[in-house]
């Protein structure tokens, strides 16, 4: 859930994540309508799930308490980088430490693991090149400030298009790809 200037900072609530003075605590609330819930009901389906330690926090005080709004979310393992904390009453949390634990996490056998929220850890994902599929909903609105989902150090790399979807809000939620390296060129030759 972004918006169009890259702001991801707590879409979901007002006090969801105030840090850094950011007043726009769900700002996601307008744009829900039946085609949005498609997506998202699409997009929560069963997977495990890769958090940075702040998401964890926010998510381990609401889902378990409000799962049936994401079967299987207690079901799933749980992967938290963090340095701080390393264990959790959460059933199936895992805590990994260092950006080579998420490598070995990658290289390993299993399905998908999607990434929800988390900036900081999805700008050192992008920035180690461990990233093969953006699922991004982009949503009419700019806020000017809060966390943004990209920053200065993402390794460059192509995308193609796999799928999208525009919302009667105006929601457009768009997958992309991993599709190699930046191919660059001249307009017009």
């Amino acid at each position: 859930m972004i918006t169009i200037d890259g702001v991801m900072q707590a879409p979901g609530g007002p006090e969801e994540d105030p840090s850094g003075g950011f007043e726009y605590g769900g700002w996601v609330a307008p744009f829900g309508d039946e085609e949005y819930g498609k997506v998202m009901q699409k997009q929560m389906e069963p997977a495990d799930i890769l958090l940075g330690r702040k998401t964890f926090d926010i998510f381990e005080d609401y889902w378990p308490k409000h799962a049936e709004g994401w079967p299987g979310i207690n079901d799933v393992t749980k992967y938290v980088l963090s340095s701080t904390r390393k264990n959790s009453d959460w059933e199936n949390s895992k805590f990994l430490s260092t950006i080579e634990d998420i490598k070995k996490l990658k290289n390993s056998e299993g399905g998908d693991i999607k990434v929800w929220g988390s900036a900081t850890l999805v700008q050192l994902l992008l920035q180690h090149d461990l990233v093969d599929e953006l699922a991004l909903k982009i949503h009419p609105v700019i806020l000017g400030k809060g966390k943004k989902l990209f920053d200065d150090q993402a390794i460059a790399a192509s995308f193609i298009l796999t799928e999208s979807t525009t919302t009667p809000s105006g929601v457009i939620a768009a997958s992309y790809k991993r599709s190699g390296d930046v191919k660059t060129g001249t307009i017009g030759e």
